[in-house]
Order: structure tokens, then sequence, then C-alpha cells
């Protein structure tokens, strides 16, 4: 490689208006919600329930649990990896803004929350499903997450995503349902009580390798705990209204995609195995095809693989094969 990759960033705003771009994953949460006949109503509804929980987990000096509204951007990170102006969506983020109306001012919330990416849907809907396919007890390849991993650090390390944010993304996600998770001592006064699991997910190793490590927090009011992947101190790195803009925003998300295990009519007890099998859950008023989603992932992951790892592919493998990673993640 004679020259670096070109990184850049874009950001749209997820409003009732927004339209999904056509560089956008169809599979990604917020792009899902902006489809069909209903997707306005899908938008302001989900915004509402954003806003709504927000204002519970911040509730000092908010008697009539209104003084807050959250804003929400897309950022798009695009990487040009010949340098001739062709660039390929690597990342999609979201981005909160928290709009305090009691002292008119805005206030910067969380970079991160969801995370959107085609190379992950190669990853595991076309490298695993192969890989399994042929070796149906093995585990994942040694090297499985290896060039997303260092993608997203170049990312955070290119001028671009400096230029734009001064802090490192969390990303919150699902627990996963193939392991047990166990309630701790630890309470944290936004965050909620700590969760722990013996054994990382699939997903854990495959954001590690990205230089992120995680924990699993149930907040206040919260059905299940939730996934915190994130660099440095989770705890002391953020703000608590920034800590709360992504709690808000995921926690919204994840009713909906997710009711039965983040919409249950229960709360997560002192050992938690989460199931998408379990029936006492309450829907919200949002409409989403869930089964249509997990099939796009694999012809999302085919388009990467057409589009972006084999025109690239000895480009990319070069590159990665020098370039050092962050290693000190817990």
């Amino acid at each position: 490689m004679t020259k670096p990759f070109a990184c850049s960033i874009k950001h749209i705003r997820f409003d009732e208006n927004y339209q999904p771009a056509s560089s956008t994953r169809m599979t990604t949460n917020f792009a899902n919600l902006a489809r069909g006949e209903q997707r306005e109503d899908n938008l302001r509804k989900a915004l509402t329930m954003i806003n709504n929980r927000f204002n519970a987990l911040a509730h000092w000096d908010n008697p009539n649990a209104d003084r807050y509204s959250v804003e929400v951007d897309i950022v798009s990170a695009n990487m040009d990896i010949e340098g001739n102006g062709d660039e390929f969506p690597v990342i999609e983020m979201l981005q909160t803004t928290i709009v305090d109306h009691k002292e008119n001012k805005r206030i910067n919330g969380m970079v991160g929350n969801s995370f959107s990416s085609y190379v992950r849907d190669y990853d595991f809907s076309v490298v695993l499903l192969e890989h399994f396919n042929k070796n149906p007890n093995a585990k994942a390849p040694d090297d499985f997450g290896d060039l997303h991993g260092k993608l997203f650090q170049y990312l955070l390390n290119s001028e671009a995503y400096k230029a734009n944010f001064n802090k490192q993304p969390v990303i919150c996600l699902s627990v996963s349902t193939s392991k047990t998770y166990y309630r701790t001592t630890n309470v944290h006064p936004v965050l909620g009580v700590e969760y722990q699991q013996n054994e990382y997910s699939l997903t854990d190793d495959y954001f590690h390798k990205m230089g992120l490590t995680v924990r699993y927090f149930k907040p206040e009011g919260s059905a299940a705990p939730l996934a915190f992947y994130f660099a440095g101190d989770l705890t002391s790195d953020y703000t608590d209204l920034e800590l709360i803009s992504a709690i808000s925003t995921m926690e919204t998300f994840q009713k909906i995609y997710r009711p039965e295990i983040y919409n249950a009519n229960s709360s997560a007890g002192q050992v938690y195995q989460p199931s998408l099998k379990y029936q006492d859950y309450s829907l919200t008023q949002i409409v989403y095809d869930r089964e249509e989603r997990s099939q796009m992932a694999v012809k999302q992951g085919k388009f990467t693989e057409t589009h972006f790892i084999k025109p690239y592919q000895d480009i990319l493998e070069a590159w990665a094969a020098n370039y050092a990673v962050n290693e000190n993640v817990a």
C-alpha cells in the first residue's frame, strides 16, 4: 500500500422525515423502521419512546419528566481504499445530542450506540456460515474478525474521526441468547445493576478484536441487561447524561426488535438466560419484520464480498498483515 486509506464521516438526521441512503444496510435497526407505509409513524413513535425513557432516567430536577429531548444523527464512515474517490460504506453508528429545555442548551450525547457494518455481515453471514457448513462442530476460525477489527481501529485513529468526535464510541447491544448472566452486588447510579457471565459470546470476541471490552448492566426500570462495548473506562469517561442517551436510544430499539427480552413483563432475576422464545412480553406499536431483516444479512454479506472484499483483497491482506492493533483490552 503506497498511501493510507482515506476516511470520511457523514451525518444524517434520524427523525420522522428520515429516508435511508442507498448505501445504508437495510438490516440496520434505524433503516428498517423507515420503510413501508407506516414509516413516519414508526419513526415518530420510536423517538417518543427515546425521549420518555431519557426523562425517566434523568429524573433529578425534572419534575414533569419533560426537561430533555434527544436528537439522533446517523454517522456514516466511508473508506477509500485506493485513493481514487471510490468510497465503501464501512461502518454506521449513531450520535445523540441532548436538548435541555430548562437551560435552553444542547449537550453532546454518546457516539456509537448502534453498530452497523457491511464487513460484519460478510463475516457472520458468509465466512462463518460457510465455515460451519464445512465444519459443523468446529469453533470459529482463529482469524475470524481480524480484518474488521483492524478497519474499525484504523477509523478511530483517523483524522476524520478525531475531527468529528472527542471521545471513543460506546456500542450498546442485546445480551446473547446463548449465555447465562449472573447478577452482581455492583450497582451504578445510571447504568444500574451489573451482570456478569463466565464465557464471552462470539459477538463479545468479535468486538474484542475491535479494541473494545464489554460489561453488562441492567438500568433501573429495564427488563434485561444491555451489553456495553467500550474502550477505556465506561463508568468514568462518560457523563451521566451521555450514558442515559445511550441507554434510552438503544433500549428503545431493543424493545422493538427483541421484545421477548427487553419488553418482557417480568424483570431479569439473579440468574438470567435471555430467550427469544419467552412468551410473556408486550409488543410496541411499531411495525417491524424481523424475519426479513435476518434474510437480508446474507444478501448484504454477499454484496460486501463482491464490492469490497474481492476487489481489494490483496491490498487489504497486505495492509492487515502490518497494521498493529490495540491489545490493551480487558
